[in-house]
């Protein structure tokens, strides 16, 4: 009884496969497909970025004014036709404004606040918003309107 010593087909020690050479369970993440995912909802949220701007209803009095240029983002007050009033887009009472501006002012913020007012809403509610932001120490105050389309 002899050992065979060498060789590739021997039976000692050497570990063998059955069926040749098969690759074994590949781990490695297809990024492809991961990709392909996130280009398209870049596109969507690329689309659908500028329609949520602003989520107040408003129909803006149109005047001959160009538009303004800001390079951060202005608070924004409006009011609607029938007197309510929203700061951002979160609904307030008129008596809560001030504070409410104030708390920002505390922050540092000094910027221009921009008021919303609907073309059929009542001249003294804008006017008493606007006393309010006065009252909150703001003095930088624009009226938005929309652009008159005949020009």
């Amino acid at each position: 009884m002899g050992m065979a010593v060498g060789g590739n087909n021997s039976g000692g020690g050497g570990r063998r496969r059955r069926g040749g050479s098969r690759k074994g369970v590949i781990s490695e993440i297809n990024v492809t497909p991961l990709v392909d995912v996130m280009l398209v909802l870049l596109i969507i949220f690329m689309v659908a970025a500028p329609m949520m701007t602003v989520g107040v209803p408003i129909d803006l009095p149109e005047t001959s004014a160009r538009a303004l240029n800001s390079e951060t983002q202005p608070i924004t007050i409006s009011v609607n036709a029938s007197g309510e009033i929203y700061l951002q887009e979160t609904a307030v009472a008129a008596d809560e404004v001030t504070a409410k501006l104030e708390a920002i002012a505390t922050t540092g913020y000094n910027e221009r606040i921009l008021v919303r007012g609907d073309s059929a809403a009542a001249y003294g509610v804008i006017a008493d918003v606007m006393a309010r932001i006065q009252q909150a120490g703001f003095r930088n105050i624009g009226l938005v309107t929309q652009q008159r389309q005949d020009q």
